[in-house]
């Protein structure tokens, strides 16, 4: 039987897990089995750099905060397992989990997670990997809608040059 001072430490692991499960738009585990200090160094930077919050978790204490919120992750907190959280861009620890597989010959895998509230499996996860951040979706879109306009702003002035008596030539489509 644990003493009450080491059960009280871990109550408290289990509320502050419960509360970064409850905050975050995505939870990522991922198995870090194999990985070297300097990968797991450069694997830290990456997520810090994308404000993700990642850390190595006891899987009783994850599963018991993990219930608390709602989430059964009994067939994916098992061996090693480190966890990946964020109240940012959803998709990011999943993104560079599955990218840093790739580059680092697969020394880590991901487990499953919750994005926006879904629980997703590994595979689901995985193929985030291949999507663009959300800044350069955003940036993809609003580029998308600028073009049309850009396009109708040329050929107007085109029109008003020619009017006008300009010399320019009509714009070729």
């Amino acid at each position: 039987m644990p003493n009450a001072t080491v059960l009280e430490s871990k109550k408290a692991v289990v509320e502050t897990l419960t509360g970064k499960m409850k905050e975050s738009t995505s939870v990522v585990f991922v198995d870090y089995k194999g990985i070297t200090v300097a990968q797991d160094t450069a694997l830290r930077k990456q997520f810090r750099d994308a404000g993700v919050d990642y850390a190595v978790v006891k899987n009783t204490l994850t599963r018991f905060a993990a219930k608390n919120v709602g989430y059964d992750f009994d067939e994916v907190l098992n061996g090693t397992t480190a966890m990946a959280c964020t109240i940012g861009d959803p998709i990011a620890p999943a993104r560079i989990a599955s990218e840093f597989a790739k580059k680092n010959k697969n020394v880590l895998k991901i487990k499953g997670g919750v994005v926006e509230g879904s629980v997703l499996s590994a595979e689901q996860l995985s193929s985030f990997g291949e999507l663009p951040s959300k800044d350069a979706l955003v940036a993809q879109v609003l580029g998308t809608f600028l073009a049309p306009i850009s396009s109708l702003a040329f050929v107007l002035d085109q029109i008003r040059e020619q009017k006008e008596g300009g010399t320019a030539a009509p714009a070729e489509a």
